[in-house]
Formats: structure tokens, sequence, C-alpha cells
């Protein structure tokens, strides 16, 4: 894979006040020809052994089945991708695990037991596991020999983890952890060998990790829930009664497991990003082949504009998308290498570089599953009245989509994370947001600007636009940091407002990058339909900025300060005009032509 250059000046959360070059960032198209093996690897192990019996998978009755096909995976080494070499893994960087998440995000059912299994249930150990625990551990994960399953959330603590109630007491000879406890919503409970579960030990504020084995008894559960989608992913109750565990399976260090919980989500926010920007794309090319192929008024349906604006906003949102998560997935990727050349150890460097970049994790979490909310919702209008029958595609990725929006933190808890933690970064002078956000609230009582810029290079107009987004954004946080202080967490409403830009800007500079690389590889001739949808995808992020920005704004500002500010937000979100409707067209066309999403 090529290094992104300059890594080393790339730090989480800065997107906002500092300008990002094309040639800093990965792009897809960077990915080796041996990584795009690995992931068609995955999509013909999907296309043989799980697209042909989804139905059967969902109606399974007992969790055989899944195992089984969990076992066939390990054996093409798909469920070691992120585990070091020296423990059965292949040691792949962290965008080919990217890669490979996406290139199984079709999988359904499949996919989020694959990805409960390799990521909470398997990073953990890779993370924070001693050497016995990971010599002992994780080949067997690596291989698939056994299976995995991370027990956190409880009864009466979803989004706050830290208020478990389930107890760890230490055995009077001193060598086990008795737990007592009920966990929910446990992914893999019903196969699993191996669970990663979190206790207070005695009264600690803060839980505890162990790795128990189901062979060490106490161990029962309910039978599999019944849900919404994702209906062959074994998800059960379970319960911990007088189970013994050795000492020695404690995880980490006492109190630490509230922040390898935190940490592991973290990574499970943009692994499932990803997976679900796969999704998004198997969902289009499904739409894309219907409307090809339905008939009415004696002409294919991909005939007709309404069709066409459906199929490219969903090209134009997925490329966006796509681009972002793995544009964050190197900066990971090159933090970890800056870390480990400073002398930290791999489990420790990656663990640092994760942290580093959890704001872009929240982002890509919340943006990659609104999108495939959105192309799911759209290519089963397009499928009609057929899209509602369970005999069609579209039903089953209706229904198991919607998962994606509550897993791994609900998005509104993760949009509120992501301006809880780019504040408390200006807080510890991390990052120097309150500068630029000043600088700005000066810049809206001066005279605009209004002199065409003479810079002729490509986007010269466009990162224009973008600056001035980022404008509109410490405009409006810079306010509310000013008005509310300390209680600013408590207006949630304005969090996610100033989040929803956050989100905005970072995906479309994150598009226009993109682009402005692949011409510099490929040529502007090459490049003209991922030029239109980086352009589509600003466009509508200008206004998707403005509409955040004044619904903040009006929340609480009042008089000559919200009079003001709306000036400022109108300043900030102006963009030149450009006919949208024929760059869909020629984005839906160039898809339709080849009957598949090609980019």
């Amino acid at each position: 894979m090529t290094a992104t250059e300059n890594k080393a000046s790339i730090k989480g959360g800065e997107f906002l006040i500092k300008d990002v070059e094309a040639h800093q960032i990965f792009i897809p198209e960077e990915f080796t020809e041996e990584q795009q093996m690995i992931a068609e690897t995955c999509r013909d192990f999907l296309k043989t052994e799980v697209h042909p019996r989804l139905n059967e998978i969902d109606s399974a009755k007992s969790p055989e089945l899944m195992s089984t096909l969990m076992t066939k995976a390990g054996e093409l080494g798909l469920l070691g991708v992120a585990v070091p070499e020296e423990y059965g893994g292949f040691g792949m960087n962290f965008n080919t695990s990217m890669l490979v998440a996406e290139a199984l995000g079709t999988g359904h059912s499949f996919s989020v037991a694959q990805s409960a299994h390799t990521g909470i249930g398997t990073l953990p150990i890779v993370y924070y596991g001693n050497e016995e625990q990971k010599a002992k551990y994780l080949p067997l994960l690596a291989s698939g020999e056994w299976k995995a399953a991370y027990c956190l959330t409880e009864p009466d603590s979803g989004s706050d983890a830290n208020s478990g109630k389930s107890k760890a007491v230490l055995s009077g000879d001193g060598k086990h952890y008795i737990i007592n406890g009920q966990k929910m919503w446990i992914t893999n409970g019903g196969f699993a060998e191996l669970y990663i579960v979190f206790a207070k030990i005695d009264d600690d504020k803060s839980l505890t990790a162990f790795i128990v084995e189901k062979s060490f008894g106490g161990i029962t559960m309910n039978e599999p829930e019944h849900k919404l989608g994702i209906k062959g992913s074994d998800t059960r109750q379970v319960f911990f009664n007088d189970c013994h565990v050795p000492v020695e399976n404690m995880l980490s260090t006492r109190g630490n497991g509230f922040k390898i919980a935190v940490n592991i989500l973290n990574i499970g926010r943009i692994k499932l990003g990803i997976a679900v920007v796969g999704g998004s794309k198997g969902s289009l090319n499904y739409a894309i082949n219907y409307a090809n192929e339905r008939k009415q008024f004696g002409v294919s349906i991909a005939t007709f504009g309404a069709i066409k604006y459906k199929l490219a906003e969903m090209a134009t949102r997925i490329f966006a998308s796509e681009t972002a998560n793995y544009r964050a997935g190197q900066n990971i990727d090159d933090a970890i290498e800056d870390l480990k050349a400073q002398g930290l150890n791999d489990a420790e460097a990656k663990l640092k570089a994760l942290e580093q970049f959890s704001i872009e994790c929240a982002i890509m979490k919340v943006h990659s599953s609104e999108v495939l909310d959105y192309v799911v919702d759209e290519s089963l209008q397009v499928y009609g009245g057929m899209g509602y029958s369970a005999d069609a595609p579209m039903e089953r990725s209706y229904r198991d989509a919607r998962i994606n929006r509550i897993f791994e933190g609900t998005n509104e808890i993760n949009r509120m994370l992501i301006v809880d933690m780019l504040l408390k970064r200006a807080m510890k002078g991390e990052i120097d947001l309150m500068g630029p956000a000043m600088a700005v609230a000066k810049e809206i009582m001066s005279i605009p600007d209004f002199g065409a810029s003479d810079d002729e290079t490509i986007f010269a107009a466009e990162k224009k636009v973008l600056k001035n987004l980022k404008k509109a954004a410490l405009m409006v946080s810079g306010a509310a940091v000013q008005k509310f202080m300390m209680s600013l967490s408590s207006e949630q409403e304005i969090l996610m407002n100033v989040a929803d830009m956050a989100i905005e800007i970072y995906v479309a500079e994150s598009a226009l990058l993109r682009v402005e690389k692949l011409i510099g590889i490929k040529g502007e001739a090459a490049c003209e339909l991922q030029k239109d949808m980086a352009l589509i995808y600003l466009n509508e992020a200008v206004t998707k900025v403005n509409n955040a920005g004044r619904e903040a704004i009006t929340s609480f500002a009042e008089g000559d300060e919200l009079r003001v500010m709306l000036m400022g937000l109108k300043r900030f979100t102006k963009i030149e005009p450009m006919n949208l409707k024929n760059a869909r067209r020629r984005v839906a066309d160039a898809m339709i032509a080849e009957n598949k999403y090609i980019f």
C-alpha cells in the first residue's frame, strides 16, 4: 500500500482547522493487487457459501449453521487478517482489514457474526492480552476453531456501559474470580467457545475484563432473540452463575475494562462504517439490475429521470463515504508506524493511533450507517411493490440495515461524542480550536471579500468553499461554547447540529481530495464521473451545513448576535450553482450501461 506523505503532520480531529492536500490521503484506487485478491477471496466466499443460503441462515433454529460457516471462513484465513503472524494470523495493516470488512459487507447475518468474532471478540486479546494469553487463544480464534463473543451490555447498562452490575469476587484460595451477572444482546453467544466478559471486582467503580472459556462452566443462556433484522445472527442473553475464571485470565489490569471497551468500540465503529459501505454497494447493484430489467410503458425504468436521480444519488453518497473511511483508515496506519518508530510496541501503537483518530471513527460510523439506510430505502423504492416482497432481495436488506445505527453506540451518542472529543482536545491544548474560532468571529464583523480568486488550480474554488464551511462550523461551535460553557453537554440538540456540520465537511473534503489525487494519476478526462460525484456531494454538503448551522444558531442566539451569525453563516455557505440534474444523469447512465456500481 502506498503510504501517505507528511503523515506525521496529520492528527485526529484537525481537519476542521487544517488544510489537507490530496497527496496526503490514501484512496481506494491505490490498493495493491495482493490486497484486491484478498478482497476477491472474501467476495467469492460469500457468493459460494453465504448468499445461496441466506434464507436458511435467517430461519436456522440452532447456531450450528453459522458456526460451520465461521469455521469455513477461518480455514480460508478470513478470521485472522488482523491477528499477528506469530499467533497464526496474517498481521495485515489496518486498511487491509478495512478492505476485508467491506468485501464481506454483503453477508447480512454472517457479516455480523464474522465482525463480532474478528473485532470485539478477538481484538481485546490482540491489544491487551499478555504473551501467555495471546499464545493460548489467538491461534484458536484466527483459525476459526474457536469462536468469540463480547459480553458488555446489560439490561440496565447500554450506552452507560460502566454502570454494569456484573460482579467478580476473588475465591478464598485466590486462584479464581467468581463471576455472577447477566449480559444481553450478545452476538455469537450461542456458539462461542470464548467470551470477553466485563464485571466489577468488589466495589470497584470501573469494570475489569476477563477471558472466559465456555468450558469453565456456570454459563447459561436464553433462546436466541427474535429480532427485526439480522435474524441469522445468534443474539442471546448470557448468564454467569458462579463462573470460576482463573486469575490469570484477567485481561490487562484491574479496573481497566472500561478503557478496553471504549478503545475496542473505536475500532468497531470504523470497521462497521466500511462494512456497511460494502452492503450499500450490494444494494445499489440490485437496484441497477432491477431498473434495467423492469419495463413500464414499454421501456426500461432505468430510462426515467426519477430513477436516474436515485441511482446517482446512492452512488454519490457511497463514493464519498467509502473515500472518507479509507482516508481515516490510512491515517490510523500511518500513526501506528509513527508511534512504533518512537518506541511503542505494536499493540500500544495501534491503541494510541486508534484513540488519536477516534473522532473520525465516530464520524464514519454515523455517516456510513445513514448512507446504508438511505441506499436500502431508495433501492427498495426502485423495486416498487416487488421491493416489499420477501421473495426479492431488498426486504432483507431493508430490515438488516436498521441495526447499524444502533450498533457500536447509537448515532445520537456518536454525534455527541464527536463534539465532546473535539472540545476536550481543545481544552487540553492538543487542537487549537478556539484560536481559529475567534478569528472567524472577527471575520464575520468585517467587510466580505467579493474578489474573484486568480487561482486556476483544479478545485481551487471548491477548496475555498470547504474552507468556508469549516469557518461556519467553527463559528457555531465557538459561539455555543461561549454561550453555555460547562453546560454545553446538556444541549444535545446543538451538539448534534455541530456534529452534522463536521461530518459533512469531513466527507465532502475526502471526496474532493480523492478525485484530485485520481486526476493526478489518470488525468482529468478519465475522471469526469468521479468529479461529478465529488461536486454533487459538495453542493449537498453546503446545504446540510447551512441547515444544521441555522438550527443551532437559532437555538441560542438572539437580537444582533442572531442577525450577525446568520449573516456569517450565509457568507460561509455559498457555492457557485451547477447543473446537478445533468451530473447525476451522467453518473447514472454510466452505471446503467455497465449494469453495476462502477466506482
